[in-house]
């Protein structure tokens, strides 16, 4: 049996089921919401950001336009997404043991290990195809609604302007990095789900792992400092280094720059690590299990 065929019917598997639907409705319906309040009251929120710079500062133009409108979008968002992500992943294996049809799909003339590798592709065809949606609701609607212009970017304690010419790019590079992420977040709850007989394990396990790795992130404890660099929540947030750009001495913006570019990279090295471990040990772990369903 061909390996692209597997694929296939991995895939006709996970789209022919209602929950799938969910997230990518879950996508529209949440962005819709943030693009329809800022539609009605977006000034407001631009006033009230940009009060500490108005005195210093002659800002024109259109502010609260599509790619400022992408990247608040995707803040509130990506948080949210490993869930949606996880009610997939997290059923692949698991749902099969469910329903009692594993052990008649390990009938058929098929490694245990390119049964692994089809279930994980689908898995990230998915996933790739939920923030592709996200990408064109996030970014194309809101260009559409709110028009394009300089992306102004407020931080605590700065505003970064990004020229509208200089800022496609690094929306592609976002999502990118963003896939990467979601990926990561699926080879976890695809590993997971080899050890549960149903899919409310693995998906509580999955949310339950990324909430205390975020706490550990945001505790500023000695004892956590050397642990924090390897765990992977440490660098979902990665994709926003694409928007720190380098200024010349003249506080210019310098066109196709990237601040820290090494720690960019360093961040998706350590994502891409994490999904071959998740995989590898996915493998492992399968091939020397015991199929009882």
């Amino acid at each position: 049996m061909k390996f692209s065929s597997i694929v296939y019917i991995e895939l006709f598997k996970i789209f022919r089921k209602p929950r799938t639907y969910i997230a990518f409705g879950a996508v529209s319906a949440i962005v819709g919401l943030i693009q329809l309040g800022f539609y009605a009251d977006g000034d407001s929120y631009m006033q009230f950001g940009l009060q500490s710079f108005s005195d210093s500062f002659d800002i024109e133009g259109n502010l609260m336009n599509g790619y400022l409108m992408a990247y608040i979008i995707l803040q509130l968002l990506l948080v949210h997404v490993p869930l949606l992500i996880a009610l997939v992943a997290g059923d692949m294996i698991s749902g099969e043991a469910a329903q009692g049809t594993l052990r008649v799909i390990l009938t058929k003339p098929l490694s245990r290990a390119n049964l692994i590798l089809a279930k994980f592709t689908a898995t990230s065809i998915y996933t790739i195809a939920l923030l592709l949606w996200m990408a064109i609701w996030a970014l194309g609607i809101s260009m559409l609604v709110f028009g394009v212009d300089d992306m102004l970017i407020l931080k605590s304690d700065q505003a970064t302007q990004i020229l509208s010419s200089d800022v496609l790019w690094r929306y592609v590079a976002a999502f990118l990095f963003a896939c990467l992420a979601m990926i990561t977040v699926a080879a976890m709850s695809f590993f997971l789900s080899i050890f549960a007989e149903n899919s409310i394990g693995p998906i509580m396990a999955t949310m339950s792992i990324i909430i205390v790795f975020t706490i550990l992130n945001t505790l500023d404890l000695p004892i956590f400092s050397n642990l924090k660099p390897f765990l992977f929540t440490s660098h979902m947030l990665g994709w926003k280094g694409f928007f720190d750009v380098t200024v010349n001495e003249n506080n210019e913006q310098i066109i196709g720059s990237i601040e820290n570019l090494k720690a960019v990279m360093i961040s998706a090295g350590i994502l891409m690590l994490h999904i071959i471990g998740f995989l590898t040990a996915s493998i492992w772990v399968f091939r020397n299990k015991d199929i009882l369903s």
